[in-house]
């Protein structure tokens, strides 16, 4: 029997890092901590390429775009919606959710949600702060495993 299981491993990958501006004092830290991840799993600098979109109802968009290029092995989604007084917050946060996932469903290539989707800011900078628990960071952890397991499948491991 033989198991395919991810490990966050990133040397010889190529990561999109695609981050909303809005909210750009969680969303900045949410891309720190991706960076940090990705660089210690091993990926070249030169490997990672960031795409900064207005907000975090154009992440999909330009994810799926980014994912379309060939470029990239796998794709990091940050983003920061806070619930505010209307339902805008709902229509937003299950439009991204959705969005990454029909984008990651059509192209064949990773996608990780660190888009989060909080009552408040604080809540917000509390899962942007530093270390292993930064979102980003998570969703970069999980962009690596997902390369690997997607090359293990395709038999097509990088060359390190």
């Amino acid at each position: 029997m033989r198991t395919i299981e991810g490990l966050p491993l990133g040397k010889g990958f190529r990561f999109a890092l695609v981050v909303s501006k809005f909210n750009d004092f969680v969303t900045e830290r949410l891309e720190a901590g991706a960076v940090r991840a990705l660089t210690a799993g091993g990926t070249s600098s030169d490997d990672i390429t960031v795409v900064r979109v207005p907000g975090a109802f154009e992440i999909p968009s330009a994810a799926r775009h980014a994912a379309l290029s060939a470029r990239f092995d796998g794709i990091v989604c940050l983003g920061c919606v806070v619930r505010g007084e209307t339902p805008h917050f709902e229509y937003i946060a299950s439009a991204v959710a959705q969005g990454i996932t029909d984008a990651a469903g059509a192209t064949g290539i990773p996608m990780t949600f660190g888009v989060l989707t909080t009552n408040s800011v604080e809540e917000a900078i509390e899962r942007a702060g530093e270390g292993p628990s930064n979102k980003g960071w998570e969703a970069a952890v999980a962009a690596m495993e997902m390369a690997v397991i997607v090359a293990e499948i395709r038999g097509d491991v990088p060359s390190t």
